[in-house]
């Protein structure tokens, strides 16, 4: 089992760290006490999850004394432990408190955001030293999640393309990334012997790819989906929803988008939709 434990400063990036793992597949625990950790990969271990993470920082206060014999306990058992601890410059921190105007964990009665976050780092001074330190001081979190990405050779993540037709009648799909309008080509619908048929079925197919209109347009949204998916990916999205419009919905989006499922499979994860397909 591996076992990446997150700690470091209040602000310092820890929540980006702990997303990025629960994406990866790791099973994440947010302000684990030190006391329970044992119990904690015990359990985890009995139900099967093979990598975990757990955020422990200043807020379980001074049970992090005990943290590096935990630490021990666990490598003898066997345990793939790594400790990533996040710190930054105290101008760093105080800026980010500042922009997100969340009080800190620690503040309680009279103390400042500065004595806050100095209180917070001799709390933290027995786990700095235990693994691998990360000054996140001017890095923006996509660069903070390709460094842990790194650091625990996790693979990259594949964005998931779903294409979806739709009629515009009924309204744009709500959770489309990309829209297309291909109402703009010969409609099928006005020939009596394709009313009834679909965009699947061969004989629209035949009547929409004898019409040059059809494929340049396809042309061109394939060249925009080819161009601009490693700019998405690079965002970390994990999906990208393509919806392709027509009248309605049942001859040219459907057609567009079982074209582009074709092209596109293969390269990335591929879903195919057809929302208002009779």
């Amino acid at each position: 089992m591996q076992l990446v434990l997150i700690s470091g400063l209040s602000g310092s990036g820890k929540s980006v760290a702990l997303n990025v793992l629960e994406d990866s597949g790791y099973y994440c625990v947010d302000n684990l006490p030190a006391q329970l950790l044992q119990q904690t990969v015990d359990l985890l271990r009995r139900v099967g999850h093979s990598k975990a993470a757990v955020s422990m920082d200043a807020r379980t206060g001074d049970s992090l004394d005990l943290l590096p014999g935990y630490v021990r306990a666990l490598e003898q058992d066997g345990i793939d432990v790594r400790l990533l601890f996040l710190d930054a410059k105290k101008e760093t921190l105080i800026k980010r408190f500042s922009e997100t105007r969340r009080r800190h964990p620690l503040a309680r009665g009279e103390l400042t955001l500065e004595e806050c976050l100095e209180r917070e780092r001799e709390l933290l001074s027995p786990v700095v030293d235990l693994g691998r330190r990360i000054d996140t001081t001017g890095m923006l979190p996509n660069t903070l999640r390709n460094w842990i990405k790194e650091l625990l050779a996790i693979p990259g993540e594949t964005t998931t393309l779903l294409f979806e037709s739709f009629a515009y009648k009924h309204g744009v799909p709500l959770d489309a990334d990309l829209v297309f309008d291909v109402r703009c080509v010969p409609n099928p619908h006005y020939d009596p012997r394709l009313q009834p048929l679909t965009g699947r079925d061969a004989e629209v197919i035949q009547f929409l790819e004898k019409e040059p209109r059809v494929g340049a347009l396809l042309a061109d949204i394939r060249g925009f989906i080819e161009s601009w998916l490693p700019a998405f990916q690079r965002e970390h999205r994990s999906a990208l929803n393509v919806a392709i419009g027509c009248t309605g919905g049942q001859h040219r989006s459907p057609y567009f988008a079982e074209k582009l499922g074709e092209h596109f499979r293969g390269r990335a994860s591929v879903l195919i939709r057809h929302r208002d397909l009779a």
